[in-house]
Formats: structure tokens, sequence, C-alpha cells
């Protein structure tokens, strides 16, 4: 089992808000050496987030398609929602009416359909507080023969 995904961010205030209104909660907050950490659970799994003192700019990994490394996280909203694009409608509407923590809603790709072995999934990317690549999928069943 997955313990954890540790992310890198420049801001942790930043990106603890922008995680809550995806639904997580902050579960132990801690130090890393001389920087701020903590964990976070939502979704199904547990996040870390590591606040880095002197930050670069995250390579992007959505948009280069010769970038080797992370790629993304993905949630699967199959048992959350009945459809990712009134999800993803619900939290823009959140994020505008949090405008108050500081987080924008950067969408990579809009809701689609994939088939993806012999299914058929919805699937959307969002971007992070830093820009990482988030995947949101759903089952919507199976490829007809």
């Amino acid at each position: 089992m997955l313990h954890h995904a540790s992310i890198r961010t420049q801001d942790i205030h930043r990106a603890i808000a922008f995680y809550e209104v995806l639904g997580f909660t902050v579960h132990e907050r801690f130090t890393a050496g001389i920087t701020l950490a903590c964990w976070m659970e939502g979704l199904g799994g547990r996040i870390e987030l590591i606040q880095v003192p002197e930050p670069r700019p995250a390579a992007d990994a959505f948009g280069d398609e010769h970038y080797t490394g992370y790629y993304h996280l993905s949630f699967d909203l199959t048992t959350e929602t009945a459809s990712l694009p009134a999800w993803l409608d619900d939290l823009r509407q959140q994020f505008v009416t949090d405008s108050d923590r500081g987080s924008h809603l950067k969408v990579l790709l809009e809701p689609t359909q994939q088939i993806i072995g012999d299914r058929v999934y919805e699937v959307a990317f969002l971007a992070d507080a830093d820009g990482l690549p988030l995947e949101f999928i759903r089952v919507l069943g199976h490829v007809q023969s």
C-alpha cells in the first residue's frame, strides 16, 4: 500500500489552501530539516507537502512531451461523483467563492472520454498551486465488443 506521495511546494500555505478545496485535510504538521511540511489526507490517499526554502519553477510535466520523471497524481472519483464535468463546475465555483484563500484553478484538460484497456473513463487534468498536473478520472463502463 502506498503511504503517501510527496510534493515540494513554493508556498506551503497556498498549497494547503488548494488541496483543502479539493477535499484534503491536514493530518499532521511537522518540520523537515529547516522547512515546513505536512501530511494531508483526502480522496482516498495521503500527500506530503514540503515547502522549498529557495524554490525554482517546476518543470512543465504536462506540456513538455520530452519531460521524464514525475508526471501526475491520479484520483479516482468514480464513487465520489456521477459526472466529472459537474464535479469540475462545482470545484470552479468553490475556487471563486473561496478566493480569500489565494488559490486559483487552472484546468489543463477539460473532462473528456478515453478508452484505456477495456474501460471507458472520463478524464480531466488540473494544475495544483505550483503547476503540477493532477488527473481526475471516473469509470464510465466497459468497452462494448
